[in-house]
């Protein structure tokens, strides 16, 4: 009886046809941090039938910060397999494709060739971000795409607009530059903070998977970024109508 009314909140907000629209959509999350971790279990507890989750990355001890997946006790451990785990847990009868591997330019293409009915763009890095949503564009898959999440203290300065509109985050401007170079200039919704970041909180790294530099962050602005990505998606999903 309680596992069949689980959704009872959620139906009484979005009703009958709302809900089945969730639970009969397929969206794409790529990268499951400290944003991308929020936005699937978001998702996941508001009911979307089947989620493909990506992520080739571990947890490491700095992730604890932010990342829903990192424990003291999950050091090590795949992120995706333990987003999975945490999912079910919510949501037994949720159909998962899990992808513990990162994407590099083909394995995107081929990603992307299936039908989803979102793509989130979780990724921390420029060039695979370009990568994901020029072939998504391509495919014309509906995306919402992450901007930096790093540096920020303020979670009410956070936006969604095109890409295009971004303003005060380094790596909207850096995106927006490689987009530009692949024919890319507007078209995208973006989740950004117009808060300017601490550059003081910058260090460099060595630069695996395209991560030359971090900013530091704690540990509800990324989260907060996840929700809102979610958010994007359920609305255009179910035809959500703001109460005038």
């Amino acid at each position: 009886m309680e596992d069949k009314h689980w959704m009872q909140r959620t139906r009484l907000l979005v009703g009958d046809d709302g809900l089945t629209a969730l639970q009969s959509a397929h969206v794409l999350i790529v990268g499951l941090g400290g944003v991308g971790s929020y936005a699937a279990e978001a998702l996941c507890r508001a009911g979307i039938g089947e989620l493909t989750i990506v992520d080739g990355d571990v947890v490491d001890p700095t992730n604890r910060n932010r990342q829903l997946q990192a424990l003291a006790t999950t050091h090590g451990m795949g992120k995706a397999k333990l987003m999975e785990e945490r999912m079910l847990q919510i949501n037994p009868h949720i159909k998962l494709n899990v992808i513990s591997e990162f994407q590099d330019p083909e394995k995107m293409i081929l990603l992307l060739q299936q039908k989803f009915d979102y793509v989130i763009d979780a990724i921390d890095s420029i060039t695979p971000k370009v990568h994901l949503i020029k072939t998504a564009k391509e495919q014309g898959h509906r995306i919402v795409s992450c901007m930096g999440a790093g540096g920020k203290m303020d979670p009410t300065q956070l936006k969604v607009l095109d890409v295009s509109k971004t303003v005060h985050c380094p790596m909207a401007y850096y995106l927006r530059k490689r987009l530009k170079e692949v024919g890319i200039k507007n078209g995208i919704k973006a989740v950004f903070s117009t808060e300017l970041p601490d550059k003081k909180s910058i260090m460099k790294t060595d630069g695996t998977n395209f991560k030359k530099s971090a900013y530091g962050t704690i540990s509800y602005i990324p989260a907060v970024f996840g929700m809102t990505c979610a958010s994007v998606v359920i609305r255009d999903l179910i035809n959500w109508q703001e109460i005038k």
